[in-house]
C-alpha cells in the first residue's frame, strides 16, 4: 500500500473487521473513524500526523 499521509486516511475504505494487532493497519475500521472525528474537529498538519500514531498504537 505504501506511505499514505494522515490527512488522506480518514478517506479510505475501512476493511470488514479489525484485526487488532499491535500496530493497528491504516484501513482498520477504528482508525479510519477516529481520523474522520479528528478532521472534523479541525486538526490539521503535524497534529494529525501525531494523532495518526497515537490511534494506531491505541
Amino acid at each position: 500500500m505504501g506511505k499514505v499521509k494522515a490527512s488522506k486516511v480518514s478517506s479510505l475504505k475501512p476493511k470488514k473487521k479489525c484485526c487488532r494487532s499491535k500496530t493497528r493497519c491504516m484501513r482498520c475500521p477504528y482508525v479510519v473513524a477516529k481520523m474522520k472525528k479528528l478532521e472534523s474537529n479541525g486538526v490539521k498538519g503535524s497534529d494529525l500526523k501525531k494523532q495518526l500514531k497515537r490511534v494506531r498504537a491505541a
